[in-house]
């Protein structure tokens, strides 16, 4: 199916999709803060928290651009574009988690539904801090 939208239009509206400081994010803040972690550093595959010292990076993964196993549906319109997209990012997540690995770091990535549904109680399960 051919998008309903423009081309601008479209970049447009993807624009505006937040990537940073997101509510999920936004929950969890406060807990990596007191455990000196740094939010949203400037670093490979912009990770949403990062401890230096103890080379740990976490992720919190949106289940529709991440592709969660559990939550991702794909959209029934421009059905192509969305399948290139999201397969991108699954992609991209694997390599970013394969060279930070490689190089001797933990990395912990969080579903959005774990936070959402508070399946995500405690951090401290996912991380020795």
């Amino acid at each position: 199916m051919v998008d309903v939208h423009s081309k601008e239009k479209r970049s447009y509206n993807m624009s505006k999709i937040k990537h940073r400081d997101t509510k999920p994010e936004l929950k969890l803040k406060d807990f990596f803060e007191k455990k000196n972690f740094v939010y949203q550093p400037n670093e490979y595959g912009k990770p949403d928290f990062i401890h230096y010292r103890k080379k740990i990076v976490v992720f919190i993964d949106g289940c529709f651009w991440h592709k969660c196993p559990q939550c991702f549906k794909l959209p029934e319109t421009n059905k192509e574009f969305w399948k290139k997209k999201i397969e991108g990012n699954f992609r991209r997540d694997k390599e970013v988690t394969m060279n930070y690995k490689n190089s001797g770091w933990k990395v912990v990535r969080i579903w959005e539904h774990e936070i959402k549904t508070r399946k995500f109680i405690n951090p401290k399960i996912y991380i020795n801090i």
